[in-house]
């Protein structure tokens, strides 16, 4: 007999979890992107859940609490966005979250800031490479970007 924990399920998400989801972008931006400063994350976090979020299809994992432990987002067969609440990492939930992008939803591209080496060395262990370099993010800050795909 099998036996699945309640956080394995993969939940696709309504704009009720946005708020929530939004904690934990921040939770993990905290914990993994420290080039940011306090005025860059307060910047983002109302873009993220109201607009990002709205612009992507996104899917999250429960923790065994029932908390949400890390969700993906993708659009146009994009990784928008991949954040594990920083509790919860190491669990295997970001390579679950990444594996149904990239083979349920066809996510075969992903931009990652330059800075976040944890988070390049993530999507290079799963065959994502570097095919270009942007020296602004999205928002022209100076947050160099890779773009990276899988072959």
């Amino acid at each position: 007999m099998q036996h699945t924990q309640p956080q394995q399920q993969i939940y696709k998400a309504a704009p009720e979890d946005f708020t929530a989801l939004a904690e934990v972008w921040e939770a993990s931006v905290r914990a993994t992107h420290h080039f940011l400063s306090e005025a860059d994350i307060q910047f983002y976090k109302p873009l993220v859940r109201d607009e990002y979020l709205k612009l992507v299809e996104v899917y999250y994992v429960r923790d065994a609490k029932g908390q949400i432990a890390g969700f993906v987002g993708t659009a146009d067969r994009k990784v928008e966005m991949l954040f594990i609440h920083p509790e919860r990492r190491g669990e295997g939930i970001g390579k679950k979250l990444l594996q149904y992008a990239v083979q349920e939803l066809q996510a075969s591209a992903v931009d990652v800031n330059e800075q976040n080496e944890q988070a390049v060395g993530f999507y290079e262990h799963f065959g994502f490479r570097t095919i270009s370099r942007s020296e602004l993010d999205s928002m022209g800050k100076p947050y160099p970007i890779l773009h990276m795909q899988l072959p």
